[in-house]
């Protein structure tokens, strides 16, 4: 058996979800944590929710990126 250097689910992608206590389906709001990073965002939708989730991920992924050195 290899083992795999890459996890399907890598700790750089957990997320606490944290609700407001006045969120309905039609009305979602609370906050979105990055546990790895602990960067921190707020939504008042479903679409700012996911948007907030693409975005982090986007800002991982460039982090994580391996720098080339010029030639």
């Amino acid at each position: 058996m290899s083992f795999n250097p890459k996890p399907k689910y890598p700790n750089r992608r957990a997320y606490v979800l944290k609700l407001r206590s006045d969120a309905k389906p039609g009305a979602i709001a609370g906050r979105l944590e990055n546990l790895a990073t602990g960067r921190q965002s707020e939504f008042t939708s479903g679409p700012e929710l996911l948007a907030s989730i693409a975005e982090d991920i986007t800002c991982n992924a460039e982090e994580s990126a391996p720098l080339i050195p010029n030639r």
